[in-house]
């Protein structure tokens, strides 16, 4: 097992060798001077004697490629990702702190309770083949989850926001609110992600619940549950702990996978809500030009995505004994 586990952390490490090395060729294949495209905004108002230490302070070199990718590596070693110039004089890592705190609060929460509820959902409506769940429920929830999720994200800030008034419009907490470890802020901050983690839930549970019935299906139909059925075992511990158990693992892997739609920051539900998650940082990056802190967000997308997949590898480890024999 010992040596399984280090092949995996083997193959996630070169992984990551090669996201770091793309994260930095692909900025620099872009078209255009990230450079000359700030330093126009200036609109000839700094002197050129300046535009020399303006460079050094945003990191601009005209160093040779493979200097630059060594530099990199080091400041990434570092923990240092630059300067972003969209919010001068804050860094990288200062800016998108801020915004994972806010993406991890909502988006993490919301795909934790997606999968949760769906996957305990297609649990129940396996077991109860025919029922209201699987015949009702289940066709419904997957109607909802064809529509794209900003769509039913605005359809939820026009009803219950705009026409109803019963949640905030956007953002993450009311402008006369001042952020603390306190009762009030913490309400205001739920009240106001409940619409934005409801668009979220509504439009991926669908998703777990009839992934999870379907594997639950083709598992009640083993002949390790039949077995089961055979020993006695009371039907709940027959449902829970042999069949669930088996039928979770493709939901869980996937849920490795919903890690890089969390930190992403459910871009465009955001968008909507004013949220200032990372996927607004995104926006505004993209629009800023701010290489520094697309590279960054990109960077730690990845890296959390990986991590989470060989998180998921382990516990499949834990959860699947073929695994562990074959380990």
């Amino acid at each position: 097992m010992g040596r399984y586990i280090l092949r995996r952390l083997g193959f996630y490490l070169i992984a990551a060798w090669a996201s770091l090395t793309l994260n930095f060729i692909i900025p620099r294949l872009a078209p255009g001077d990230p450079a000359a495209a700030m330093f126009a905004r200036f609109e000839g108002k700094v002197a050129p004697e300046a535009m020399g230490a303006l460079k050094a302070a945003f990191g601009f070199t005209d160093a040779p490629l493979y200097a630059q990718y060594f530099t990199y590596l080091k400041h990434l070693v570092q923990g240092d990702l630059g300067m972003s110039y969209a919010y001068f004089p804050a860094r990288v890592t200062e800016v998108i702190g801020t915004g994972l705190m806010w993406t991890v609060g909502l988006a993490g929460v919301a795909v934790v309770i997606s999968f949760v509820v769906g996957s305990f959902l297609g649990v129940l409506a396996a077991w109860n083949r025919g029922g209201w769940l699987d015949s009702g429920l289940a066709p419904a929830l997957a109607f909802l989850g064809a529509f794209p999720y900003f769509w039913l994200a605005m359809l939820a800030l026009y009803l219950f926001g705009f026409v109803l008034g019963w949640f905030p419009l956007r953002h993450a907490y009311g402008h006369d609110m001042e952020p603390g470890l306190s009762f009030a802020f913490a309400a205001d901050v739920a009240r106001h992600a409940v619409l934005p983690a409801s668009s979220i839930v509504v439009a991926t549970l669908g998703g777990w619940m009839l992934g999870m019935r379907n594997t639950m299906v083709a598992t009640l139909g083993t002949d390790s549950i039949r077995l089961a059925h055979a020993r006695g075992l009371p039907p709940r511990q027959v449902m829970l702990r042999y069949a669930a158990r088996n039928a979770l693992l493709p939901n869980v892997t996937s849920f490795g996978m919903a890690v890089g739609f969390v930190l992403s920051g459910s871009l465009l539900t955001e968008i909507v809500f004013s949220y200032p998650g990372t996927g607004y940082l995104l926006i505004l990056a993209v629009r800023n030009q701010d290489y520094p802190l697309m590279q960054g967000l990109f960077l730690v997308i990845t890296l959390a995505v990986l991590a989470a997949n060989f998180a998921v590898d382990l516990l499949c480890l834990w959860l699947d004994p073929r695994t562990r024999a074959h380990a």
